[in-house]
């Protein structure tokens, strides 16, 4: 029983960050002023985001899954995550709308919620230092989810209604990871693999593009910045 309250205090205090960087998102978007500086920022945010759920891809999700997993479920599970996210994408922009942002969050921060319960069986040291990261990660991801539901004709209270739910989704993962999946190691690394051909998609097909601006040099250094947390972060974990 400690230990399943311990998980949800860890996973709540990861997840609220969710609704934070919204909250913040909210913040700017109302009272900071239109011209370069704000476009500066919004772009950078953009590709210090990226950078960060590349590090998760690079530094978590794939190397879990391809110790696991052998050469040919590990190639189908990738895969699929791409194409999936490719028929999606479409969907969702026939529809009009954009959410990659928000969708590359949760494919980053479900796993690696479902990885902290499992990680938190065998060594809570470990356990906090996930939580720690993923709450990290999810300040930058979620301010840009925001305003990717907002270009999406999402009214603001909406999108913070939204962003609110969704900062939940990291407690049930985790309590899913810590009863369920610790002891089905193939399937946690499928789940990684499968998240992490999808999110790659959507870096390349909508959210690197977004972060470009015109004779600016800023959002390309903020995606270093954003992988170099994604390395020092891998360095404290071990």
């Amino acid at each position: 029983m400690e230990d399943l309250l311990t998980i949800i205090l860890y996973s709540s205090l990861s997840g609220i960050t969710v609704f934070l960087g919204g909250f913040v998102s909210k913040l700017f978007e109302n009272h900071f002023r239109e011209g370069l500086v704000k476009e500066e920022i919004l772009h950078t945010s953009v590709a210090f985001g990226g950078g960060i759920i590349i590090a998760a891809v690079a530094f978590v999700l794939v190397p879990k899954g391809m110790d696991t997993l052998p050469l040919a479920p590990m190639v189908i599970w990738f895969l699929a995550g791409a194409i999936v996210f490719f028929f999606l994408d479409r969907y969702i922009e026939k529809k009009g709308g954009t959410i990659s942002q928000l969708l590359s969050m949760l494919m980053d921060f479900v796993p690696e919620a479902i990885a902290l319960g499992a990680v938190f069986a065998t060594d809570h040291n470990l356990g906090l230092l996930l939580a720690i990261f993923i709450g990290l990660q999810n300040l930058p991801e979620s301010f840009n989810a925001y305003l990717d539901l907002r270009k999406s004709k999402y009214p603001s209270k909406k999108s913070l209604f939204i962003l609110f739910l969704l900062s939940f989704s990291g407690v049930f993962a985790a309590i899913t990871g810590y009863y369920l999946l610790s002891n089905l190691p193939q399937f946690t690394a499928s789940l990684m693999l499968f998240s992490s051909g999808g999110i790659l998609y959507l870096i390349f097909q909508d959210i690197a593009p977004m972060s470009k601006l015109k004779n600016s040099w800023l959002p390309a250094l903020g995606a270093i910045a954003g992988f170099l947390v994604g390395m020092i972060g891998q360095k404290l974990l071990g």
